[in-house]
């Protein structure tokens, strides 16, 4: 890692002006804010074929996606919550780093992962996190200790991305700042270890 940690945004959904990438995006400038090179992936970016291990072509967007996680030292996911789980988008974005199961670094070992929920009233994202937070364990990631759920029945965001709520914007930045401290601390430790 350079001095300043690459964190990678993925998530979002297909609607225009969805409150989950905006939250994506705030999360993203906090981090870009404590220094970090950010990149977002967002829905456009994640738009992708389904994932079909059997056949290797891949299209552009799903090289470009799995050739930043690469690069990254900690990552920011945005799901809405969908009937309980993460949205089919966000889960077949996750399914191409199985591309990266024979990588020096293994899917996200290593990685810090913030993770964001967005849901029509608060079950479904708490159990959205929940779901969010065992995939990124199984991708090897670490979650960050604060995971952020946003009750989308309440204003959040206005339409220019402003966040309407001191209370999550506080959650955004806390989330923000654990995912580049835990990629900066873990970078201090390797050159120490080595």
């Amino acid at each position: 890692m350079s001095s300043r940690p690459v964190i990678v945004g993925i998530g979002g959904t297909t609607r225009s002006g969805s409150s989950t990438e905006k939250a994506l995006r705030f999360a993203l400038d906090a981090a870009a804010a404590l220094g970090a090179e950010t990149v977002l992936l967002g829905a456009a970016d994640i738009d992708l074929p389904p994932y079909a291990p059997e056949r290797p072509e891949r299209t552009p967007e799903a090289t470009r996606l799995v050739a930043e996680l690469r690069r990254a030292d900690g990552i920011i996911i945005a799901s809405p919550g969908y009937h309980g789980g993460v949205s089919g988008l966000v889960k077949n974005a996750l399914d191409y780093t199985e591309d990266m199961r024979g990588d020096e670094r293994v899917y996200f070992d290593g990685c810090s992962v913030g993770c964001i929920v967005t849901a029509a009233g608060w079950q479904g994202t708490t159990t959205t996190l929940s779901a969010l937070r065992s995939i990124v364990h199984a991708l090897r990631g670490w979650p960050t200790p604060l995971g952020v759920c946003i009750n989308s029945t309440e204003p959040a965001f206005a339409s220019d991305g402003t966040c309407l709520s001191q209370c999550i914007a506080d959650q955004l930045e806390l989330l923000a700042a654990q995912t580049v401290d835990f990629a900066r601390a873990r970078a201090a430790n390797s050159r120490q270890a080595a």
